[in-house]
């Protein structure tokens, strides 16, 4: 099986990693192989494993740290990226609501339901088990239409509440 992927270039160095070692540990762990150019493409037998390695690419792609994006070769966890407005003021303010003062209402979110976010260009992208992606991706959505922070932190408290039982 074989799949495409288009990253953005700035992130092809991290992708790769010193020596190499990034793009060595995705093929050994998965059992695939990585081309570099001007858009990724890997290789293998296994189409899950491809599946893997493409959403680590993806992931490191749209911002997130090669050690958070290795958690997806786990198949209980998810990628979601969620696009944000195209319009440039649009833009500035939903990342703002998202990140926060000082990076606070990011760090809330992330804290709340148990995931790793990242704001990177023109998305949001979302990694952790499939429930906390839903209700952090319900959140976000919710912070970008209008809700106050207070009201999507208590969204957030009831939903883990609601998981415990």
């Amino acid at each position: 099986m074989i799949a495409r992927i288009k990253i953005p270039e700035s992130r092809i160095a991290i992708l790769i990693g010193r020596r190499g070692s990034i793009k060595l540990r995705i093929q050994r762990e998965l059992d695939v192989r990585l081309t570099i150019s001007s858009e990724i493409i890997i290789e293998g037998d296994d189409a899950l494993n491809v599946m893997a390695a493409e959403n680590i690419v993806k992931a490191i792609g749209r911002g997130f740290a090669p050690h958070k994006a290795f958690k997806l070769i786990d198949e209980n966890i998810a990628l979601y990226v969620l696009p944000l407005p195209k319009d440039e003021k649009a833009l500035k303010r939903a990342k703002s609501r998202v990140i926060g003062e000082g990076g606070r209402a990011k760090a809330n979110l992330e804290r709340l339901s148990k995931t790793n976010i990242s704001v990177y260009g023109k998305t949001v992208s979302i990694i952790g088990e499939y429930d906390a992606v839903d209700a952090a991706r319900e959140a976000v959505e919710k912070l970008l239409g209008g809700f106050s922070h207070a009201s999507i932190y208590a969204f957030l408290e009831k939903k883990r509440r609601e998981a415990k039982m």
